[in-house]
């Protein structure tokens, strides 16, 4: 009889390194922002910093999986809230890490360049979150939450360009209080917002 042999140390060893990098540069952007250097990140964890090329092969690499992280942290603190307030936590998250939010609005504004090599990863970005918000909305229109007088797609784009666009004001103007902005805003998507009778769907 054989035995599937699992696998040994050194990829246990590779994986425990990158996702130490990845931590390292996770804290260094939250603390400096995208000024956050490759030494400063490779001394964290304690490797040169050509060793750091290993794992993500160029710096865009790394940012791009650091807001990929963040993504994740966001969505676990909205977890087990009500749409309204999952959605306010994870912008109160997001407004709780400057260094991220900057890294965020810097890199995705610099990808609508076509030659940017985020290009491809924002515009993917994009067409996800658009198409997993529009499914939450409908979601959410269907169970009454949401009101149903304008179509589903529509109500998902302007919630994304809210979310970004209250971003870079805010990186102008911290005093700009962005959860509580953005808690009023989705106020307005309920169906009493809507009007004093029930809505009818959009066409």
């Amino acid at each position: 009889m054989t035995h599937q042999r699992k696998p040994r140390g050194p990829y246990r060893k590779s994986a425990e390194r990158r996702e130490q990098i990845l931590q390292a540069a996770y804290e260094a952007i939250d603390e400096h922002g995208e000024r956050a250097s490759l030494q400063d990140i490779a001394d964290r964890v304690g490797v040169t910093q050509p060793a750091l090329t290993y794992y993500f092969p160029t710096r865009d690499d790394l940012l791009l999986a650091v807001l990929d992280r963040r993504d994740v942290m966001g969505k676990a603190f909205a977890e087990g809230h009500s749409m309204i307030d999952g959605i306010v936590a994870s912008t109160r998250h997001a407004a709780d890490h400057p260094g991220l939010a900057k890294l965020y609005v810097t890199l995705s504004a610099a990808a609508t360049d076509p030659e940017s090599p985020a290009h491809s990863y924002f515009a993917e970005r994009y067409r996800s979150l658009a198409a997993e918000m529009t499914q939450y909305v409908q979601e959410q229109q269907h169970n009454g939450v949401v009101r149903v007088d304008e179509p589903a797609d529509h109500l998902a784009r302007t919630l994304l360009a809210v979310l970004d666009g209250l971003q870079v004001q805010w990186m102008h103007d911290p005093a700009v209080d962005i959860a509580t902005i953005v808690e009023t805003f989705m106020r307005l998507l309920v169906p009493s917002a809507a009007s004093g009778r029930e809505a009818e769907p959009a066409g």
